[in-house]
């Protein structure tokens, strides 16, 4: 599973010029279904991503707090295109994303498992040609990923 976290101070989803999912403050996370992911991947991230520290508390701008912890809030997007190879030719291969039918179930519990957490989470829509529209802060942004055990 791969993950790009935005911090961001707004995020916006948009299908065909309608905003499907918009979030204050908080965090993006571009999400990469891996054709091996299991549940276990599916819990570590999640909590990875709720508790990771990425938002100052002070004036020191310290890394000091989880979006959890300042009560921000998530928009989340499926993007199999995390899982693009580029080594040979050139067009990317997307053999390690799981395919639709089995990527979208895992999305969604990845989903279901941050609303576990009360706060607000938007997501866009699985499969659909989206514009992501967002305003970074700071700039942050972080790659997470954890593969299944092989």
């Amino acid at each position: 599973m791969r993950v790009v976290v935005q911090r961001v101070t707004t995020a916006r989803v948009v299908i065909a010029g309608v905003t499907v999912g918009r979030i204050p403050q908080g965090l993006l996370l571009l999400v990469g279904i891996a054709a091996t992911d299991t549940d276990a991947e599916l819990d570590w991230m999640a909590r990875k991503c709720l508790d990771l520290r990425l938002f100052p508390d002070g004036e020191a701008g310290r890394f000091d707090r989880s979006v959890r912890e300042m009560g921000g809030a998530l928009l989340v997007v499926s993007q199999f295109t995390l899982y693009g190879d580029c080594r040979k030719g050139r067009r990317p291969s997307f053999t390690a994303a799981a395919p639709p039918q089995e990527a979208e179930p895992r999305f969604d519990r990845f989903v279901a498992l941050l609303r576990t957490s009360g706060l607000t989470v938007e997501t866009g829509q699985f499969g659909a040609q989206m514009q992501v529209l967002l305003e970074n802060d700071g700039p942050v942004t972080l790659v997470l990923e954890r593969d299944a055990p092989g």
